[in-house]
């Protein structure tokens, strides 16, 4: 006799549709399975054969932290290619190479954390460098790109899950876990949830990330916007992942909940489906979960509901049906194909920003190519390890060849004398391991450790020169001879140890602070410990952080970096002076810039080489804009870090054999003066971005030069029942073959609420020979005319004029039209019968938007509990009322006049915290259409103001 094969499962039966599958799944799962598959880290179920997952893989322009793999432009940088058919091929690409290298590593995920759909709202941000645009529509094109390449183009299985980062309103790594957004509904709507809402309805999203902060008063992990806004675009299972540590921070941070099983249940119940806390150790969750339910805050129900959405991406990763999944044999990895893609992102990642006729250089040109970041090739947190390196020094030589290209860096060269006379050294090392940071592939790169296998520095009569760059703010770093940065072990000695500046806290910086006991001299501080170097009998270490602890040195210069640049500038016909910063210091995750201003060190070397030569170009190599002053200079180009082809993409570019045809992603500002404060989320309000900005930027939205030139012709305009179809006519008049961003723009011309200026509507970046003509044509939906009316809580197209601008950039409109449009008239507010939401203002000074309860609706407070005003315009009161019914919390008073005169007020003692309202009655008679001020004093929290009578 045989034993009689056991019945397929369910679960397992690929012929069965994924829902039904899942529903039997979860029914031989217990509730401890269950419970555990919340963590990030799920465990196996070896009974039913399924092995253990993980969500999480970051893949923002290549995949990150686990080891070689091709390495693309930063995100800002693809966003300035304005092509969202490069960014899905490059989707692809990443998404191939994640599959290949999770088939010798399953450490590698496929549910990957990218990409971030954050507007580049501030420059200031540290993480610029990881959103596309500082407008919705180019970053929901870019990102549908993104992820339709990531997703793959099966009917049914996924190449990888992407996740979209960071929901919602977050552009500040200040207090990032305890600032609150205050985000007015206009705002939310046509601005913040309009990115990730573009991008979810387009179908490759498997999920989304709340961000750290709070949103109105309320962490973005706990928001009802998860269940009111996201699940509602989609009736596919997202997942929503945590961020890293965000579950603790409800309790540890935010003190907003009492308790960690509160928080994990609200999270839970909020949308939170794979929490993301204490690395790999699921256990404190799932305690926190099973606490959740002995206290009744959760139901079986609602763990299901989690792990259903979580099981529903497994399934279309193919995990249960191996011999189905089309993508379980493939994965390419560093193909040809992918290093000529990685190249050509880098070439379409330029964006030329000036050009008086110096570019393209001429043949036999004789070079200096200057600047700290000009033999680099810069790495970011979110990058992975190099398997190919161009730097633009690299580039250069290959392109002119070396004996044409003279070289300087721009470091100080110094020595560091100590009082007693004697200079640090480096101890010379026989190391030719060539170690690199990460090459070996890190789940969690934070948790990298110095190298201790090294000699620590020691103090000798001679010591060793080393190379010092000022990053700006007096945040230097300190290089050896043989290249590598003096850094900080675990074990607090200095070494020259690290191939470059890196690690969540960057132990390669330093600071001079000037001695106060010493004229001269200065104490060595070492940011990453917040300790002084000291000179000890078994070498240079760092120790406390007293003044009295360290030693002091005094700094013997042996070259100045200016002096060196203008030494080789000064024989050269032409000046490339490469400046920019490096991704892991002043202005990263964890740490916002505070300038737009270039540091002064690179200041000094592109000072230096102008007056050494006039026919100098500026090349910017950053993952941010700067504010620099382009009088008097020929050219000048901007490029986000290029990933592994970056020298040789610029390379092509200054040569012209690449016409450069990138696309400036966000406005780039004059100063620090024209900037908002970084905390300042209302885009309307306070002017914001190239949408509300009336002042001169110093580069516009949009702008990008060519090398050749374009004509704009025969604009037409056709309307249909629901849409707008505009079309012209494109032409290369020059000789080159180039590539043009044509750019449609609208704006309404005399809109009754403050409207942009211009907007983005749509754009297309194509490429043509001498003399080539395109039509362009774009369909514009009228819904894409609408505005937020906060009067009655939806959207609204506004009949009037509005103009249709076709042009290169935002402020380069070569064609308009005009259309009228009937739209839906406004009607005035029904106050009478639905009252005021506070946060439903058109106009507010002094205010901050705050939660109304602990789960949903907001409230309104005067910023630090000072004095605030809100206006609510055209309040219709109809027959007449005779008092206001006012909902308010907390402790103060609130104004109430109609058309600019008082006509009540209230005053609130006191309640017991800031969710125990009260309600107050203010007698007062009004009749017809009114403007209603508000005026708030003291910490009051108002929600509400109904009328009676």
């Amino acid at each position: 006799m045989t034993a009689e094969t056991p019945p397929m499962p369910p679960f397992r039966d690929a012929s069965l549709p994924f829902a039904k599958r899942i529903d039997d799944l979860l029914t031989r799962l217990t509730l401890e399975e269950r419970v555990a598959f919340l963590h990030q880290y799920a465990p196996p179920v070896e009974r039913l054969g399924i092995p253990a997952f993980r969500t999480g893989q970051e893949a923002l322009h290549g995949v990150a932290w686990m080891g070689p793999a091709t390495v693309f432009p930063q995100a800002v940088g693809l966003g300035a290619t304005w092509n969202a058919e490069l960014v899905r091929r490059i989707g692809e690409a990443v998404s191939s190479e994640a599959r290949a290298m999770r088939a010798r590593d399953d450490r590698v995920g496929l549910n990957v954390w990218s990409p971030t759909v954050n507007l580049l709202r501030h420059p200031l941000w540290g993480r610029n460098e990881e959103g596309y645009s500082e407008d919705p529509a180019l970053t929901a094109a870019i990102a549908t790109a993104y992820t339709r390449g990531l997703r793959g183009d099966h009917p049914v299985y996924w190449r990888t899950a992407p996740v979209l980062k960071h929901w919602l309103a977050h552009n500040n790594e200040t207090s990032r876990d305890t600032s609150s957004s205050s985000v007015r509904p206009r705002v939310l709507h046509e601005y913040d949830l309009r990115a990730f809402r573009e991008t979810v309805e387009a179908g490759s999203v498997a999920g989304v990330m709340p961000a750290y902060n709070l949103v109105n008063g309320r962490p973005n992990h706990v928001s009802p916007y998860l269940r009111e806004h996201l699940r509602a675009w989609t009736d596919r299972d997202l997942l929503v992942c945590s961020d890293a540590g965000a579950p603790s921070n409800l309790v540890d941070s935010e003190h907003y909940f009492a308790t960690h099983e509160e928080a994990t249940a609200a999270a839970l119940l909020a949308g939170v489906d794979s929490f993301t806390d204490h690395g790999t150790d699921g256990s404190r969750i799932t305690a926190r979960v099973r606490g959740a339910l002995e206290r009744g805050l959760l139901t079986e129900a609602d763990i299901d509901t989690a792990v259903r959405r979580q099981l529903a991406v497994r399934f279309r990763l193919g995990e249960f049906d191996p011999g189905l999944d089309p993508y379980a044999s493939t994965g390419e990895f560093d193909t040809p194909a992918h290093r000529a893609l990685a190249r050509e992102a880098a070439e379409q990642a330029i964006v030329l920003l000036k050009n008086d006729g110096l570019l393209p250089l001429r043949p036999g040109v004789r070079l200096a190519v200057v600047g700290l970041l000009a033999d680099e090739c810069k790495l970011d947190w979110y990058s992975g390890t190099l398997i190919h390196r161009s730097t633009p020094l690299e580039g250069l030589y290959e392109r002119f060849g070396a004996e044409r290209v003279d070289f300087a860096e721009g470091v100080d060269r110094v020595r560091l004398r100590t009082a007693s006379g004697r200079y640090l050294r480096v101890p010379a090392v026989d190391d030719t391991a060539e170690e690199t940071r990460g090459a070996e592939g890190a789940l969690d790169p934070a948790l990298l450790v110095g190298r201790t296998d090294l000699p620590p520095l020691t103090a000798d009569a001679v010591g060793t020169e080393l190379a010092l760059v000022d990053w700006g703010e007096g945040v230097l770093t300190l290089r050896a001879p043989d290249g590598r940065y003096l850094s900080v072990a675990d074990d607090g000695f200095l070494r020259a140890s690290a191939d470059r500046p890196g690690g969540w806290v960057v132990q390669e910086t330093f600071r001079l602070e000037p001695s106060a006991s010493h004229r001269g001299g200065h104490l060595l501080k070492h940011l990453g410990t917040g300790g002084y170097v000291c000179v000890a009998a078994d070498g240079v270490k760092v120790a406390g952080r007293e003044a009295g602890d360290a030693e002091i040195f005094e700094v013997e210069f042996t070259e100045r970096g200016e002096d060196a640049v203008a030494r080789v500038a000064a024989s050269a016909d032409v000046v490339l002076v490469v400046a920019g910063n490096d991704p892991h210091i002043n202005g990263r995750e964890t740490e916002d810039r505070t300038t737009l201003r270039l540091p002064a060190h690179q200041e000094r070397l592109l000072d230096a080489a102008r007056a050494a030569n006039p026919d100098t170009v500026l090349a910017l190599v950053s993952a941010y804009p700067y504010a620099v002053d382009p009088t008097g200079l020929p050219a000048l180009l901007w490029t986000a870090h290029g990933g592994q082809a970056a020298g040789t993409a610029l390379a092509g570019v200054l040569a012209g054999d690449v016409s450069p045809g990138g696309r400036l992603p966000q406005t780039w500002y004059a100063t620090d003066e024209d900037l908002p404060g970084l905390l300042d989320y209302d885009v309307i309000g306070g002017r914001q971005t190239y949408l509300y900005f009336e002042g001169t930027a110093l580069f516009p939205f949009g702008h990008g030069l060519s090398y050749a030139s374009f004509a704009y012709t025969d604009l037409r305009v056709r309307r249909e029942a629901a849409a707008l179809t505009v079309s012209c006519t494109v032409t290369n008049t020059a000789a080159v073959t180039a590539d043009e961003v044509v750019q449609l723009y609208t704006r309404a011309v005399a809109p009754s609420v403050p409207r942009p200026r211009r907007e983005l509507a749509a754009h297309r970046r194509l490429r043509l020979a001498p003399g080539g003509s395109v039509a362009v044509t774009f369909e514009l939906p009228l819904t894409a005319l609408e505005f937020w009316d906060v009067a009655h809580g939806r959207r609204r197209l506004e009949p009037g004029s509005y103009d249709l601008l076709v042009g290169a950039s935002s402020e380069d409109i070569r064609l308009g039209a005009t259309v009228e449009l009937d739209g839906e008239p406004g009607a005035f507010r029904p106050v009478r019968e639905r009252g005021l939401d506070a946060a439903d203002f058109d106009e507010q000074h002094g205010i901050e938007i705050v939660d109304r309860t602990k789960t949903a609706g907001d409230a309104v407070t005067p910023a630090d509990g000072g004095a605030g005003e809100l206006l609510y315009r055209e309040c219709d009161f109809g027959a007449g009322v005779t008092g206001a019914v006012i909902e308010v919390a907390g402790e103060g008073v609130v104004e109430l006049s109609l058309d600019g005169k008082p006509v009540a007020d209230v005053t609130l003692s006191g309640t017991r915290g800031p969710y125990d309202y009260r309600t107050l009655t203010a007698a007062f008679t009004a009749g017809g259409v009114h403007d209603v001020r508000l005026g708030l004093r003291g910490p009051v929290r108002l929600a509400h103001v109904g009328f009676s009578g």
